[in-house]
């Protein structure tokens, strides 16, 4: 008997999925660089996130060399003058953590 998961991974098929929005807050400067990859690539903005997860599951790099390169454009053009030593460590500012209360209230 043969194993379903086996053989959609091995499917050049589409899989239908269901997609919902979501309330992710992420730093500007990092949107802008991928919003401007997404555009290089055509793809969307989501079907570009999903892709870098996919690949991130599988421990496996996302990018070509030439992405790569385009990404490093991208960070220079918009100002992302960090790298991957941020990770976890981007805290908003108190002006933004105060805009973000008043906008609760």
């Amino acid at each position: 008997m043969s194993n379903p998961n086996e053989e959609r991974k091995h499917s050049n098929q589409d899989l239908m999925v269901e997609r919902i929005q979501t309330g992710v807050r992420m730093e500007k400067q990092m949107v802008k660089v991928l919003k401007g990859l997404a555009e290089y690539l055509d793809l969307s903005l989501g079907d570009l996130l999903e892709g870098i997860v996919l690949h991130a599951f599988a421990g496996k790099a996302p990018f070509s060399n030439e992405t790569l390169e385009q990404i490093a454009r991208l960070k220079e053009v918009y100002g992302m003058d960090y790298g991957v030593e941020a990770s976890h460590r981007l805290r908003e500012s108190t002006s933004q953590q105060k805009e973000k209360e008043d906008d609760t209230i």
